[in-house]
């Protein structure tokens, strides 16, 4: 039998319409019921969902389907009805940034990344959340930009929910914290361990949990995950990560609240099976993480999909009542829908938890025409609109690489990466364009604000060693392996200008001194370098240059850099500057960095960027790629790209890309190294120096 059969025999409107029956029958009508029935004390529609992490455009393919569904079954029981994620609502990637474009101003308010999914959420109606891994991924602070309210961005309609995370002790989240067991629509974009929602005439209680092996997939900042360490015994585990739960569902049950709901995100569906019969009074575990698929045999599922196992999965709690497990896969494929009755005492009636009701409804054209369910306007605005930038954004290829470009914080921050060697040498490049003189490029990594690539977690994995690391993905806007105008705009936000400066050797060997002088064991400063052009190894433990950004004025010389050579000159050997120290090389650098600089028309900042001690150089004779009046017409540019103005970062990476890598068969292919297999930066805490004559 197929499954588009099972869905017209089993899922027949007049199953739906006596399900409608019931429900509202729930909320006191029972002349529509037989007197001699008895009506269940009470019954909630659960709706639920996760993962929404594929890392492509699918989601926004699904989305609106998606949304008929909520639509259809929100109307059916709308006093019954509550819809909840279990975390991983977006992921950094091509719909993740297209929140930043100034286009989406009319559907966001305040246009910035990973509002553009949130608003999605908004429009669905989602009541809580848990947090996910995924939705860590840019750091605390972006979270914190993505949920919170900004101008004219709303934030988060919802809360976001862990008990065993601490918010508090990170900074940039520390002011989204609230008490636990509040009213959920009270604190919108709030963080908590546990929230409430009136559903039907009652409070139902909510609590989050995510996986405690979090800090190893994400960047978690300073926040506090308990338990911690993570036991690498599964049953003591399983055991601390209840104990670490429990005392939220303990607090809501001390306040009258009998119909709980975890929203866990561990990643493994076999922890939340693992939990299930730990904990006490927890009714429903919503999983996530693991975009386990599980369904009925009535359930009608997207061609070559499997479900993993049945809808729900049946358990017995720790204080001997039932507590069902529930999942579907992610990226909007699949709305979890749980019609199930409690009796009086708030204990959860298995039976009443009917096949072909309950299950997992899939986002396809033949499940929502044979419902007669519509999309939600808002959220089909809010799709319309990222797509509209994606088609755009994405479809225009610079192009192509077949590694993924590093460019996350912690990387390009403490060391060279793929990506940084990249840019720097597409900023030397097209300096050369301008003046052929130009030898080095020098920039820094807190430039670079996005890696290119996809970063996933595959489903299930709670292990470092198995996050991978992909180049850009295929997706309806651009082919595999395509770095789009999309990726250089992110990665390249500032789009600063490319500067050209003449520096001496020994204002060289300053520079660089102070280029390393805050690196150190989790040191992530953003002066740190990115080169092309030179080579350096440098000590992180000896003497670090301190003082202010004038040249060769430091109040302490660094004795960091230990060999620097361009192009086969050595510079620095042993710590020390060789050669003539006045002898000079002309280097592609960042109008921001030299900003102190005087231009070609005279004019200067106070100080530098980033605090670079470009103040006082010799005879600099800078000019700014940027200028009309140091380059007319920008004759230089190559013209191979014109999203973005001549003369700065964004083009030059484009215009390098498109002249160096241009199709598939012609793909950047320098895979990232970890730091002890780095050439062109080499820490000697990390690895031996290869440079040293």
């Amino acid at each position: 039998m197929s499954n588009l059969f099972r869905l017209r025999t089993l899922r027949h409107p007049a199953l739906l319409a006596a399900l409608a029956v019931g429900l509202s029958a729930c909320g006191g009508d029972s002349n529509t019921r037989r007197p001699d029935v008895q009506l269940p004390a009470y019954r909630l529609q659960l709706l639920h969902f996760a993962d929404v992490d594929g890392g492509g455009t699918a989601a926004l393919g699904n989305v609106a389907a998606f949304s008929a569904l909520v639509s259809h079954f929100r109307d059916l029981a709308p006093a019954n009805t509550l819809l909840v994620s279990s975390g991983d609502n977006y992921i950094p990637g091509p719909i993740y940034q297209a929140g930043r474009e100034t286009s989406l101003t009319a559907v966001l308010g305040e246009p910035g990344v990973g509002r553009g999914d949130v608003a999605l959420l908004n429009a669905l109606g989602v009541q809580a959340s848990a947090v996910g891994n995924h939705d860590l991924d840019g750091g605390t602070a972006e979270f914190a930009g993505i949920i919170s309210p900004d101008g004219d961005w709303d934030g988060a309609d919802f809360p976001w929910l862990s008990a065993n995370l601490d918010f508090s002790t990170d900074g940039s989240l520390a002011p989204r914290v609230v008490a636990d067991g509040q009213p959920a629509n009270a604190n919108p974009g709030k963080l908590a361990g546990s929230a409430t929602v009136m559903v039907n005439g009652e409070r139902i209680g909510l609590v989050g949990a995510v996986t405690p092996t979090l800090a190893s997939i994400t960047s978690t900042g300073g926040i506090t995950i308990s338990p911690s360490p993570v036991n690498p015994d599964t049953d003591a585990m399983l055991e601390e990560l209840a104990a670490a739960i429990q005392p939220a569902v303990d607090a809501l049950t001390d306040d009258g609240i009998n119909k709980i709901i975890l929203l866990a995100h561990m990643q493994q569906i076999s922890v939340e099976k693992g939990l299930a019969p730990l904990l006490s009074d927890v009714d429903i575990i919503v999983a996530g993480g693991s975009n386990t698929l599980l369904a009925t045999s009535m359930d009608a599922l997207h061609p070559g999909d499997t479900a993993a196992d049945t809808y729900p999965l049946n358990f017995t709690s720790a204080s001997g009542e039932p507590v069902l497990v529930v999942n579907t896969n992610g990226d909007y494929t699949y709305l979890g829908r749980l019609v199930v009755d409690f009796d009086e005492n708030g204990v959860l009636l298995t039976n009443s938890v009917v096949p072909g009701v309950s299950g997992a409804w899939a986002t396809l054209e033949t499940v929502t025409s044979q419902l007669g369910a519509s999309p939600i306007d808002d959220v089909e605005d809010v799709a319309d609109a990222l797509r509209d930038v994606l088609s755009a954004k994405e479809g225009n290829v610079a192009g192509f690489t077949d590694v993924f470009l590093e460019g996350r914080r912690n990387f390009v921050r403490s060391q060279e990466t793929n990506l940084g060697n990249l840019t720097a040498d597409a900023n030397l490049w097209y300096a050369q364009q301008a003046d052929a003189t130009a030898a080095i490029s020098l920039k820094n990594g807190g430039g670079i604000r996005a890696a290119i690539g996809q970063i996933i977690a595959p489903p299930g994995s709670t292990d470092e060693s198995e996050v991978e690391l992909l180049p850009p993905q295929e997706n309806e806007f651009k082919p595999a392996g395509a770095v789009s105008q999309l990726d250089i705009e992110t990665s390249l936000a500032f789009n600063n200008a490319i500067s050209l400066v003449t520096v001496t050797a020994a204002e060289l060997h300053d520079l660089m001194e102070y280029a390393v002088s805050g690196a150190g064991p989790g040191a992530t400063p953003g002066y740190f370098p990115q080169i092309g052009g030179m080579r350096f190894s440098f000590d992180p433990t000896a003497t670090a240059r301190t003082g202010d950004d004038t040249n060769q004025g430091a109040a302490t010389n660094g004795e960091r850099i230990q060999t620097l050579t361009v192009d086969g000159d050595v510079v620095v050997t042993s710590g020390t500057l060789q050669g003539d120290p006045a002898r000079t090389f002309r280097m592609a650098t960042l109008s921001f960095l030299v900003s102190c600089v005087p231009d070609s028309g005279g004019a200067s900042a106070a100080t530098c960027g980033d605090g670079y001690p470009f103040k006082n150089l010799t005879a600099p004779a800078r000019l700014d790629l940027t200028s009309d009046t140091d380059f007319p017409d920008a004759a230089y540019d190559p013209g191979l790209s014109d999203f973005s103005p001549a003369g700065g970062e964004q083009d030059a990476l484009a215009e390098y890309l498109r002249a160096t890598y241009p199709d598939a068969e012609n793909a950047f292919n320098v895979a990232e190294t970890p730091a002890a297999e780095d050439t062109r930066i080499q820490n000697l805490s990390e690895r031996a120096d290869t440079l040293a004559p």
